[in-house]
C-alpha cells in the first residue's frame, strides 16, 4: 500500500504541527498532494482507468477548495505551501 501509518504520520508532522492534527488546512492539502502524485503516476501507466481518473479530478477540486480557504485565511503560509509542495498556480 502506498500510503502507510508512517507515511501518514510523517506528512502530519511535516505539514500540520504534530502527527495527531489531522485536521489542519496545510496537512490536509499535503496528504491531498501526496495522493494526487500516486495517482498521476498510475494513470500514467493505466491510461483507460476512467474511474481513477474521476476520483483524481475530486481530489484536485477538494485541495483546489482548501488552498482557496487557506489563501483568505493566511495568505503567507499559502505561498510558502505551494512553494513547498510545487503547486502551480
Amino acid at each position: 500500500m502506498y500510503l502507510t501509518k508512517e507515511v501518514k504520520a510523517e506528512i502530519f508532522k511535516k505539514h500540520g504541527g504534530s502527527e495527531s492534527n489531522t485536521g489542519s488546512t496545510e496537512g490536509q492539502i499535503a496528504l491531498f498532494t501526496h495522493r494526487i502524485n500516486h495517482l498521476t503516476q498510475h494513470l500514467k501507466k493505466n491510461h483507460k482507468d476512467y474511474n481513477t481518473e474521476r476520483s483524481l479530478v475530486a481530489l484536485v477540486g477538494k485541495r483546489r477548495s482548501l488552498l482557496d480557504y487557506l489563501k483568505k485565511k493566511d495568505i503567507e503560509k499559502y505561498r510558502s505551501l505551494i512553494k513547498e509542495l510545487n503547486i502551480r498556480k
